[in-house]
């Protein structure tokens, strides 16, 4: 998905939430909390930031930590999961 699509199909729910820039290959949808926040897959960050901007593995993980995933943005600061796929 990218940033115009999720845009029009948060605009058809008639939901408001936060978005992470530049990370839109990695949204998965959103919360049902009051309000509602963003849900991302953190293993598809980790590889976009490898991917995209030469990052290793450590790197990656290292800069999700501490710039996105530690990152308050305030009650609708996005979600960020591990699926349980990536431990079987």
């Amino acid at each position: 998905m990218n940033r115009e699509q999720i845009q029009k199909a948060l605009e058809d729910l008639d939901v408001a939430v936060v978005l992470a820039d530049g990370l839109d290959e990695a949204f998965l949808g959103i919360t049902d909390d009051s309000p509602p926040r963003a849900v991302y897959d953190q293993k598809k960050i980790i590889d976009l930031l490898m991917a995209r901007d030469g990052m290793s593995e450590e790197e990656a993980e290292e800069f999700f930590d501490y710039n996105i995933g530690g990152a308050y943005v305030g009650k609708q600061t996005p979600v960020y999961v591990h699926r349980l796929e990536e431990f079987l």
